[in-house]
């Protein structure tokens, strides 16, 4: 991905730096883990460098929750992530626009991407790690994308411009970007929706994030 992730990830270090980190976070028993009776649905969050995202089995989803994943009716799978405006549309992404994000907000769009490929190879250079979500936390966690989505006057998903890769779009977004909100505060966001032990205080770079994700995996 054409994107300067090393620039990057020193300005989100910086920003870092100063934000305390956050507390522990027990999972919501009435979400997870799966009841012994239960279902199961297996998701993965990645970890791109400088930003986290969710990736789902389109089949999964509940369209009655998330009907947008029909914007990809030939995926298998569906990644979504959210950031900054300007700063994730931007092509290249400069450590200034991160500086800028973090203060003087542009708004912000989700990125939701389209592939079939097995999620591993496809996204080769980015950290994978599967988690295995009760059916009710996967419901949750999708209604809550669904809902981050701007909509428009006949309350469609608002859609921008084509995505970073593959086939993959960008869409107007509804939560405010800032210092202490960003991409991977997003993502902690919907992973502790879905009942994960995943707090999103203190999460500012995708190490703080990734960091309780792998906790997860290891005590699941």
């Amino acid at each position: 991905m054409a994107i300067e992730v090393w620039s990057t990830l020193r300005v989100a270090g910086l920003l870092a730096a100063i934000v305390p980190a956050g507390g522990c976070l027990g999972p919501v028993a009435d979400l997870y883990p799966p009841l012994g009776d239960e279902s199961a649905v297996t998701i993965s969050v990645l970890d791109h460098g400088w930003h986290t995202a969710i990736v789902v089995r389109r089949t999964d989803v509940d369209r009655a929750l998330w009907p947008e994943v029909d914007d990809f009716p030939e995926a298998t799978f569906v990644e979504v992530a959210w950031g900054d405006r300007e700063f994730y549309m931007a092509r290249p992404a400069t450590p200034w626009l991160a500086i800028k994000a973090a203060f003087l907000a542009s708004g912000s769009v989700l990125h939701v991407v389209g592939f079939s490929a097995p999620v591993a190879p496809y996204f080769a250079e980015s950290e994978v790690v599967e988690l295995r979500l009760s059916r009710r936390g996967f419901d949750a966690m999708t209604r809550f994308i669904h809902e981050e989505y701007q909509r428009d006057r006949e309350d469609r998903a608002l859609r921008l411009e084509r995505g970073l890769y593959g086939s993959s779009w960008f869409y107007a977004a509804r939560s405010r970007y800032h210092l202490f909100h960003t991409c991977n505060t997003w993502v902690a966001r919907a992973l502790s929706t879905a009942g994960l032990a995943v707090t999103p205080s203190g999460v500012i770079t995708a190490n703080d994030g990734m960091r309780q994700v792998r906790r997860v995996r290891v005590s699941r």
